[in-house]
């Protein structure tokens, strides 16, 4: 729950249960703003309105997400039914494009002209500035970077395709190798953290084991940062923003252990020249990226 300037006034947070199907996740979701609601003590009423990022391509015209592969939604009314059970002015957008919006209105006061955020977390998705405003496409689709290929015949993604940035550089990538390489017999410190099974690996277990100076670990968080770098110079050979912001729940926990390897490796794959005073920062606002953006949104769309 969000004031008029964008401070954060009460928060709740559930995980998604996307295994449960869709009316048990939006039964999730509208609890959770209700608590968060509660927690400031006010009611539905007072709320001008919500906005929601969804983890895939949105129509936020129609309210609709169109594919969402990591829920395994398509053309599902998103606004429809959490209006239905909210009783309050909805506004979807695609999560990624929301982060963004968010580290530009709050973290980065608007200031720059273009902005290109990518996030990286169970997915991998960006948001896009061009001259001050979000730019969408064509399509409204605009931003999913994370289904760039860049490893032709690479591993298989959730998308349908194989060699994807997300398939390769995502959190879930990153857990699928490690738990591929425990079982042909590897070691890794995360064993004696969670056990054989690696039962409820989370980013944050990723930077213990490297501490312990688990290599394995190491190598294939390295082997992300490395993809990601490439992802980022491919940005900038394309789109040459004044500013490319990494953000997303694997760099909260691990920022130390990458963010150095991007900058590098974005830097060596850009076109000569074309890199020439672009920032590229990692965002300070961690988790609450997604939901700034989301009061912007409600903002804007209720002015």
């Amino acid at each position: 729950m969000f004031s008029e300037k964008l401070e954060c006034l009460g928060r709740s947070k559930k995980s998604t249960k996307a295994q449960r199907g869709p009316d048990a996740v939006l039964d999730r979701v509208a609890a959770c703003v209700l608590e968060a609601i509660d927690e400031c003590d006010l009611q539905v009423k007072q709320a001008r309105g919500l906005g929601i990022g969804a983890p895939g391509a949105c129509d936020p015209d129609s309210g609709t997400v169109i594919f969402a592969p990591n829920l395994g939604w398509k053309h599902f009314p998103l606004k429809k039914e959490l209006e239905k059970r909210l009783n309050l002015p909805v506004f979807i957008e695609n999560d990624c494009n929301l982060q963004t919006l968010g580290v530009y209105a709050k973290e980065l006061q608007s200031k720059p002209k273009s902005l290109v955020g990518i996030f990286l977390g169970t997915g991998i998705g960006a948001g896009i500035i061009l001259d001050g405003k979000p730019f969408s496409g064509f399509n409204r689709t605009a931003g999913e970077i994370g289904h760039m290929v860049l490893q032709v015949g690479g591993p298989k993604c959730a998308c349908g395709n194989r060699g994807c940035f997300e398939a390769l550089a995502s959190r879930s990538a990153i857990f699928k190798m490690i738990e591929s390489a425990v079982k042909d017999g590897q070691k890794t410190a995360l064993t004696d953290l969670l056990g054989p099974g690696l039962e409820d690996m989370r980013s944050g277990d990723l930077r213990k084991a490297i501490k312990r100076g688990d290599k394995l670990v190491e190598r294939i968080v390295e082997e992300a940062a490395e993809y990601t770098g490439i992802a980022v110079a491919n940005v900038i050979n394309l789109l040459n923003p004044e500013v490319v912001v990494i953000g997303g729940g694997l760099m909260d926990a691990l920022e130390d252990d990458m963010m150095a390897i991007i900058v590098e490796t974005a830097h060596d794959y850009a076109m000569n020249g074309t890199d020439h005073g672009i920032e590229i920062l990692p965002s300070k606002l961690g988790d609450d990226a997604g939901i700034t953006g989301g009061a912007v949104l409600a903002k804007r769309q209720t002015k």
